[in-house]
């Protein structure tokens, strides 16, 4: 199957960012490796800066299909086994070849400024993942579901940086302590 020339140039610009940096990947890079002209590239986008954020549009949509997948392939179809499985996911993530933190860590990282759109696709990206995880805690009968999903969203925050900036291996077991330690106190026993 042919993947079209703005798929293609999403791609590489994703790989490209993530392992490099938004800021020190220029667009002459990204036309390079795709191997389209200029001409090409503003066909589809007005800009680098469109670029980075279709980027951050295609990552998030994938990051939430995937993490909730992950969720369920490691605690099964129950709620709470979904919440318990978060070290497992978060192991799982920061382990794998090529891990670079989160993409979405690193933009809000290199755009600082509240107001800038590779800042706020990055905040918005945190608030639905938020919400993901208030939707599981609430159907897992938490005390308080937003609170949880603040709770485990710091969490899992940390572990990315941590796993990013150390390359310690224990990171998902201490995920884990903590994870279990938020889950008793909010959850339901059982």
């Amino acid at each position: 199957m042919r993947v079209s020339s703005r798929a293609r140039i999403i791609e590489v610009a994703h790989d490209l960012f993530y392992s490099d940096g938004f800021l020190a990947v220029g667009l002459d890079q990204i036309l390079d490796e795709v191997g389209v002209t200029k001409t090409t590239f503003y066909n589809h986008f007005e800009s680098k800066e469109s670029l980075m954020l279709e980027t951050l549009r295609w990552h998030d949509k994938w990051w939430k299909e995937h993490f909730r997948e992950m969720l369920r392939r490691h605690g099964g179809d129950t709620p709470r086994g979904q919440l318990e499985a978060i070290p497992q996911a978060i192991e799982e993530t920061v382990t794998s070849a090529g891990f670079n933190g989160c993409i979405f860590i690193n933009v809000a990282v290199q755009f600082p400024l509240a107001h800038d759109p590779a800042h706020v696709a990055a905040a918005g990206h945190k608030a639905e993942m938020e919400g993901i995880l208030r939707e599981i805690a609430g159907y897992a009968g938490a005390d308080d579901a937003g609170a949880l999903a603040r709770e485990l969203g710091l969490i899992i925050e940390g572990a990315y940086v941590t796993g990013q900036i150390s390359g310690r291996g224990d990171v998902g077991e201490t995920t884990g302590r903590l994870v279990r330690m938020v889950l008793d106190r909010r959850l339901p026993a059982g």
